[in-house]
């Protein structure tokens, strides 16, 4: 698990593409490598990827043809940055939202400007996302915890204040530019809880005051 504060920008030291998926080699650029191990999960924007080979100043991982398809990782380049944050600790405070480093789709951005100091973006998803996505609610952007501001139709917009905006990746974003999305993991367990409440024929919301008798 991760919180989507991002602890440094990473950059794409080497991609190695197959046809099984890609070995990345990333350096971390700042980003304490020191307790870090194999096998560690670290989240590369908004990914989680498991370290196979862990070095001072970067670390290598593994990248799956599955993930390759439903993230942006296929248009990954040498030179790069991308936003890394290592796994949650049980004794780490949580200051953005719980985020698996599961990615639910990509998105785009819709556009890019200025309001204030801060900076505003909209971005476009497709309807099987957007369902998930509420106003005042949690959003994952390549691994960055945001919240939304408002949804209007197949767009969603987030305010990045300009410390979020010059610490990730997130500065450089223009119109267009695709993006991983990851939802609020609770979206997804209310739903399933419904559609089992639904399927089953079970009141699985209400309480059985017979068990406490």
């Amino acid at each position: 698990m991760f919180t989507g504060i991002i602890q440094a920008k990473g950059s794409i030291h080497e991609v190695h593409s197959s046809e099984k998926g890609a070995v990345l080699i990333i350096n971390s650029n700042g980003l304490d490598l020191t307790d870090s191990n194999v096998g560690d999960s670290i989240a590369v924007n908004g990914v989680c990827l498991t370290a196979t080979e862990v070095k001072k100043n970067s670390f290598t991982a593994d990248v799956s043809q599955e993930t390759l398809s439903c993230t942006t990782f296929s248009e990954l380049t040498k030179g790069q940055h991308v936003n890394l944050e290592k796994s949650l600790r049980l004794n780490q405070g949580i200051d953005g939202h719980l985020v698996s480093g599961h990615v639910d789709g990509i998105g785009e951005v819709d556009s890019v400007y200025t309001e204030g100091v801060s900076t505003r973006l909209k971005i476009k998803a497709i309807s099987d996302l957007m369902k998930y996505i509420a106003k005042k609610g949690s959003i994952c952007i390549n691994g960055v915890s945001l919240t939304v501001n408002s949804v209007v139709g197949n767009i969603f917009d987030v305010n990045i204040v300009p410390h979020t905006f010059s610490a990730t990746t997130l500065g450089s974003l223009n119109e267009k530019s695709k993006v991983n999305l990851e939802i609020d993991i609770i979206a997804r367990h209310v739903e399933q809880l419904i559609n089992h409440q639904i399927d089953s024929g079970v009141d699985l919301l209400t309480p059985n005051k017979s068990k406490h008798l």
